[in-house]
């Protein structure tokens, strides 16, 4: 009798799991015929994978996963990868990528949501999550942070950083000779020392003071790595399963120094009457009702090539209310995006002065004479600017390193993608189309010889060459990167001031060739950052 009971509840719980399992193949392979009903070319997505395992299991760095895709079907104007389950229609001719985020960009107005502001506040309520008429305004709202002439504002605050942190590093040279150093620590440390002046008001020395909390806390925002790197890959594929099981990416405790470091600092700002040229003070502006912005559509003469334009002319007044949580998460987003992003152009940069020596020594030059014609007058934002090999070398950096390997943008209303006659690829409210950046940037019809460090790229003579939107560093169109200047600003001062006093070159622990590491969603090589700083005499 018992023998019989144990039987039927054992064939019951066995039915009970293979239904479940069942159920979870479907779920998971419900999507997998997108593409081939669409007519539009992709490999045979793997289950629990997609087309995304050698990635998952670290056999490919996402970067040379992505450009391999890409280089096999460049020669199609879009082409279909499979995200676990999600379908992303990735896009790589020009003329479609123009037609999508500039002719066409109602269509496409917003980016899939990774972490909504209900769930995760710190990064949902920022301007890369929000949507439609509220990214609008908010975006308005923010672009006179990030205007030219804003930028010659705090330009004293950064350039006061670049000095410090150039001038410590001598004093340990004197003493111990050439250093050899982790460069992702030493740029990291002096991104959070810029981002502390610029945005909170903060003074601090990260490179003196190594275990201060501010610096602490900037590490563990942007470590996305181990954990945090699968976390963050689970949301952006499966977020209903991450939000049904209430797993935060950002503990409570985080969340809450963040919000007390942001409202603290306007409370005191309010209380004593400080004005400083920096994003909270922008954000108090916003908080008192109306802000009009200005500037937009406009670009200095001088700027760099690789500097975004607003795309919106003329001026907009904006007059919404905006919440505490809204104001903080613009703060998050300007901490994220500049302590993360920032430090990866300069390490990048530096390791190509590093292997290629006649580059190192072009610019060098160039700073020598800047430095010459300055005499003993500080150096200045229109100083800066002016460097062209400078703007040379950091947007041949920003083509063979995107910081962003793909960009995407999802689909609000029916929409045909190519022949509008009726030939193209119809697509449904909430299809996700992607730009894949590192391919355009690696491609040899665009970029001759593209593994080949080589700032000429971008001369006077040769730069109009480029064809439209094959070189997209910072994005493109209305959703393009809001802090393309500051970003561009920071990494010139600080690679000015560094070859004013040292010449960089290869150490024991240096990765050459570089070879990208295959863990995590961030770009580095393997091993880490590894260069030596000889001393200028």
């Amino acid at each position: 009798m018992i023998q019989s009971i144990l039987s039927f509840l054992w064939s019951q719980w066995s039915l009970l799991v293979g239904v479940g399992l069942f159920a979870i193949y479907k779920w998971l392979t419900a999507t997998y015929d997108f593409f081939e009903k669409k007519n539009v070319p992709y490999d045979k997505p793997v289950i629990f994978f997609g087309n995304m395992r050698s990635m998952v299991l670290r056999q490919e760095s996402m970067f040379d996963m992505f450009k391999r895709f890409y280089m096999k079907y460049k020669d199609d104007n879009y082409y279909g990868m499979f995200e676990i389950r999600n379908p992303n229609m990735m896009v790589c001719n020009p003329d479609l990528i123009k037609q999508i985020a500039i002719k066409d960009f109602d269509y496409f107005v917003n980016h899939r949501i990774i972490l909504d502001g209900e769930d995760e506040p710190l990064f949902g309520n920022s301007l890369f999550s929000l949507q439609d008429q509220k990214w609008r305004d908010m975006r308005a709202t923010l672009s006179p942070a990030f205007t030219g002439s804003k930028m010659r504002l705090m330009f004293q605050l950064v350039d006061e950083c670049g000095q410090k942190a150039s001038k410590y590093l001598r004093t340990q040279a004197d003493s111990k000779g050439p250093l050899e150093m982790d460069l992702k620590d030493f740029f990291t440390r002096f991104t959070n020392d810029v981002i502390a002046t610029c945005a909170f008001g903060l003074q601090i020395n990260s490179l003196t003071e190594k275990d201060n909390h501010f610096y602490h806390m900037s590490r563990k925002a942007t470590n996305f790595s181990g954990l945090a790197s699968l976390k963050f890959f689970l949301f952006a594929n499966i977020p209903k399963v991450m939000k049904f099981l209430q797993i935060r990416l950002f503990d409570e405790k985080y969340a809450k120094y963040f919000n007390s470091l942001v409202l603290d600092t306007m409370q005191q700002r309010v209380s004593k009457g400080i004005i400083r040229p920096d994003m909270i003070n922008l954000l108090l502006e916003a908080r008192k009702g109306t802000l009009q912005s200005a500037d937009l559509g406009k670009v200095d003469s001088n700027e760099g090539f690789a500097t975004v334009e607003e795309s919106t002319v003329g001026q907009k007044t904006v007059s919404r209310h905006w919440t505490d949580d809204d104001l903080v998460s613009q703060c998050f987003l300007f901490f994220v995006a500049g302590f993360e992003t920032s430090s990866v152009l300069m390490c990048f940069c530096a390791h190509e002065l590093m292997e290629n020596p006649d580059v190192q020594k072009k610019l060098i030059e160039e700073i020598d004479q800047v430095r010459e014609e300055l005499g003993d007058n500080p150096l200045t934002y229109e100083v800066l600017q002016k460097m062209k090999y400078m703007d040379m070398v950091m947007c041949e950096t920003l083509r063979k390193w995107p910081p962003a390997i793909a960009t995407d943008r999802v689909c609000s209303k029916p929409y045909v993608l190519g022949n509008k006659d009726g030939d193209g690829v119809k697509l449904n409210k909430g299809d996700v189309i992607s730009i894949p950046i590192v391919g355009l940037h690696h491609n040899p019809d665009y970029f001759p010889e593209p593994d080949k460090f080589i700032p000429e790229r971008f001369s006077d003579e040769n730069k109009n060459d480029i064809k439209p939107f094959t070189y997209l560093p910072f994005g493109l169109g209305p959703r393009n990167c809001i802090g393309s200047r500051f970003a561009l600003m920071e990494s010139k001062a600080i690679i000015f001031h560094l070859l004013s006093q040292f010449t960089i070159e290869a150490s024991p622990k240096t990765c050459t060739p570089l070879k990208l590491a295959k863990s995590g969603f961030q770009l580095q090589p393997e091993g880490g950052f590894w260069l030596n700083f000889k001393p200028r005499s």
